[in-house]
């Protein structure tokens, strides 16, 4: 990607624009993005990437253990190929370790901080968001509004730090709707039975939607790709036997994501 990309140049400006507003002399951090690696994805996100110094929301499709793990797993994958230490929040040590190291994300980079009450998991969110040294911070929370995700949000563009709000349920379950949010991007995951040949075998397999993105391209969709789980570099990847029809299963997993 070159800096005469439109989209990138528009996240800029909207990045200067944001520190307008605050009021605040502090200069934003740089902006940046972090590809996938799969172009179906990358494409429809301004920078072709994930944007760094940034909220982004992460929840199940479907209440189920599996799914959320999912969630937990997509989110390490992110924040496995980024550099520094990554903060994690949480209200209950139910964390997995070694799932997080099979997806790239190595113990040695993660700090845990938890909270039996799930009120004060946000605060630590945003305490972790100012400090400039972390790569990243988690936070499982259950539910979040407007005004807090705002907070998160404005925190993560002075300082550089990449947010991921990982839901343990819907967000659907929360009242029946998707509930208002400041964040830069929103996306669902599930995982999906391995194909009868590969059962037990390799890697498992997640359908990634998109719900919304900032900055997207005029007239983009809801969109959701089958895919790979992350392997132990943090990168998804088309399963074996889609591989070659990757623009077809993209336009199929637009009509499915509606």
């Amino acid at each position: 990607m070159t800096s005469s990309d439109p989209r990138s140049v528009l996240g800029t400006l909207r990045a200067r624009i944001a520190t307008l507003e605050r009021g605040s002399g502090t200069a934003p951090a740089p902006v940046a993005y972090l590809p996938f690696g799969l172009s179906a994805i990358d494409r429809l996100l301004p920078g072709r990437g994930l944007q760094l110094g940034a909220l982004h929301e992460v929840a199940p499709a479907q209440a189920a253990i599996s799914h959320a793990a999912a969630c937990t797993l997509f989110a390490a994958g992110i924040l496995a190929r980024t550099q520094g230490p990554i903060l994690w929040c949480l209200a209950a040590r139910d964390l997995f370790a070694p799932a997080l190291a099979r997806v790239g994300l190595h113990p040695d980079r993660v700090i845990y901080v938890e909270t039996y009450r799930e009120a004060e998991l946000l605060p630590l969110v945003e305490e972790g968001a100012r400090f400039r040294g972390l790569a990243g911070v988690v936070g499982e929370v259950a539910r979040t509004g407007l005004t807090a995700s705002r907070r998160l949000q404005l925190c993560a563009e002075e300082s550089g730090v990449t947010v991921l709000l990982v839901r343990r349920a819907p967000a659907a379950a929360e009242g029946g709707g998707t509930t208002a949010s400041a964040a830069t991007s929103r996306w669902s995951v599930e995982a999906v039975p391995a194909s009868r040949r590969a059962a037990g075998f390799g890697r498992g397999r997640w359908r990634v939607g998109l719900q919304r993105c900032r900055g997207a391209a005029l007239g983009s969709e809801p969109a959701s790709w089958l895919v790979e789980a992350c392997d132990e570099a943090g990168r998804l990847a088309l399963p074996a036997d889609l591989a070659e029809r990757s623009h077809p299963q993209a336009r199929q997993g637009r009509a499915a994501a509606g």
